[in-house]
């Protein structure tokens, strides 16, 4: 189980990554970085809710990996 620590990680770590890519988060690259994670076709694509709990799942897993 994730715990407040981890989370609070995971969304430092998203910010920093969001930092990074001086919040330009509609470009190219981020496009296609989220048709390889989620899926480009609508019918098959996870829910709003879904991406964003994948997505703070990320920022744990990377915040978990720097820790060690």
């Amino acid at each position: 189980m994730m715990g407040l620590r981890d989370s609070i990680g995971g969304v430092w770590e998203l910010g920093r990554l969001a930092a990074a890519s001086r919040f330009r988060l509609s470009n190219r690259y981020w496009r296609w970085r989220d048709e390889t994670a989620f899926g480009s076709d609508p019918a098959t694509r996870p829910g709003l809710i879904a991406r964003w709990r994948a997505m703070l799942d990320y920022g744990r897993w990377v915040y978990r990996m720097k820790r060690r």
